[in-house]
């Protein structure tokens, strides 16, 4: 599965910004897809994930309320919509998923596939 996020970019606090994750070569609605997040000199940490099927949701304490996640499957996409972004949301964005057919979040396979990371900056 080959991921690629995309619309990353500088914001001003308490602004917008939607991230998409496409993938080329398979159905992401068989899969759970999850974002994470990595800031410079911390640990990458999970933002958000949307299960295969029901579609259920997980999202990180520190973006609930904020972020939403969704999916296209018509353009085999799914999206990070952040809202009331903070100077602590700056890190960059990856989109992966564990590639089992059917599985949700959280998942129990641990991430398998990753796409290349987005930048997203909030400063003023």
């Amino acid at each position: 599965v080959q991921l690629q996020a995309s619309g990353g970019g500088l914001v001003q606090p308490g602004g917008s910004l939607r991230l998409s994750c496409a993938a080329s070569d398979a159905s992401l609605d068989y899969y759970l897809v999850a974002w994470f997040r990595q800031a410079p000199g911390k640990e990458r940490e999970g933002v958000s994930c949307i299960s295969s099927g029901d579609g259920s949701t997980y999202f990180a304490e520190s973006v609930k309320g904020r972020f939403t996640i969704s999916r296209d499957n018509a353009k085999n996409t799914m999206f990070l919509q952040m809202n009331s972004l903070k100077p602590e949301d700056t890190a960059v964005y990856y989109c992966a998923t564990d590639g089992v057919p059917g599985s949700s979040c959280p998942s129990a396979h641990g991430m398998v596939y990753w796409g290349k990371g987005t930048q997203v900056t909030v400063s003023s």
